[in-house]
C-alpha cells in the first residue's frame, strides 16, 4: 500500500449555487500534484476544505498516512494563499518572533536566509510589498516550519519568469525529501509540465481526471481534420471536440493508437493547457 501526505475520498460541500461534489484524489507521499480548473471549478473549496476553513457536509480527509487535519498536523502543513495572508502593518523581521511563538519546530535560521535569497527586506511593512514580493514571503514562512507537506494556491502568480523558475526549483528540491510533498493549484500550466507528477483535473465542483502527468502529455492527443475525416472517426474514440472555421479538433486519449488507425489525418501532442480547454468548452 502506498504512503500519502494526502487523502481525500468523496469530500461534498453544498452551496446555494454551487457543489463541491464527491471530490476524492491523493497526493503520493514525495510528489507534487498540480490542481488545475478553470476559475470557479472548486480548487480553492477544495483547499479550504483540506484545511478546515469549510465545513463539508460528507466525505473523509486525512494526512500523513490517515491522520486527522487537527492543530498537530497542520504544524507540517505550509500553506500559500494567492495573496497576502499576513498582518501587513508589520515587518519580516517583527512577524519571524510572532512565528516563534506560533510554531513549535519553528526555524528561524532558515527563515532569514530565505528572506535574503528571495532580496525581502526584513524591516520593511507587508503592506508596502509588491504581490510578487507578498508571494515569496509567504512562501519563505511556509517553509520555515519543518513542513512535510505545503499546499500552494496560485503560488507562481505574480511573479516574474526567472523568479518563478526559481521557485520551483525550490519546490522540486523540497521533495528530494521522500517525506515532503506539494500540493499546488496553478493557471501557469507549463509551471505544473515542468514539476508536477500528477494532475487532478476539476470541472464544476468535479474530478474529470486524476492522472500521472506523464501519462497525459504522452498518451493526449488532438486530431486535426476536415469534417470528412471527422465523420469517419469511431465515436468512441473521441473524448470531446470543437469545431472551428475550417476544421474539427478531436482530443484521444491514446494518441498513438490513433495515429495508426486514421494514417491520414494530423494528429500533435496535446500539452495540459490544451486539455483542459478541450474539456471545458468541446463538445462531448
Amino acid at each position: 500500500m502506498g504512503k500519502y501526505a494526502l487523502e481525500l475520498n468523496g469530500v461534498t460541500k453544498q452551496y446555494k449555487d454551487f457543489k463541491l461534489d464527491s471530490i476524492s484524489f491523493t497526493v503520493p507521499q514525495g510528489s507534487i500534484v498540480g490542481l488545475i480548473g478553470e476559475n470557479g471549478a472548486g480548487k480553492s473549496t477544495t483547499i479550504n476544505a483540506i484545511l478546515g476553513l469549510i465545513v463539508t457536509e460528507q466525505g473523509k480527509i486525512s494526512v500523513f498516512n490517515g491522520k486527522d487535519v487537527n492543530a498537530e498536523t497542520k504544524e507540517h502543513i505550509g500553506v500559500v494563499f494567492d495573496g497576502s495572508n499576513y498582518p501587513d502593518n508589520l515587518t519580516p523581521k517583527k512577524l519571524g518572533k510572532v512565528f516563534q511563538n506560533i510554531y513549535a519546530e519553528w526555524n528561524n535560521k532558515k527563515y532569514f536566509e530565505l528572506l535574503n535569497k528571495f532580496e525581502l527586506p526584513i524591516n520593511k511593512k507587508l503592506k508596502e510589498f509588491s504581490k510578487g514580493m507578498n508571494m515569496k514571503y509567504s512562501i519563505a514562512v511556509a517553509l520555515s516550519h519543518n513542513s512535510k507537506l505545503l499546499i500552494l494556491d496560485e503560488a507562481t502568480s505574480g511573479l516574474d519568469p526567472i523568479i518563478r523558475d526559481d521557485i520551483l526549483e525550490m519546490f522540486l528540491d523540497f521533495i528530494q525529501d521522500e517525506e515532503h510533498s506539494i500540493l499546488v493549484s496553478s493557471h501557469i500550466t507549463s509551471d505544473l509540465e515542468k514539476i508536477a507528477d500528477y494532475i487532478v483535473f476539476i470541472h464544476g465542483g468535479k474530478v474529470l481526471f486524476s492522472k500521472p502527468k506523464d501519462e497525459l502529455l504522452e498518451n493526449y492527443g488532438i486530431i486535426k481534420c476536415n469534417s470528412t475525416q471527422f465523420n469517419e472517426i469511431d465515436k468512441s474514440d473521441i473524448i470531446s471536440y470543437r469545431k472551428l472555421d475550417y476544421e474539427y479538433q478531436v482530443l484521444v486519449s491514446n494518441r498513438r493508437q490513433v495515429e495508426q488507425k486514421y494514417p491520414k489525418t494530423m494528429i500533435v501532442p496535446a500539452s495540459i493547457d490544451e486539455i483542459m480547454l478541450m474539456y471545458v468548452k468541446g463538445d462531448k
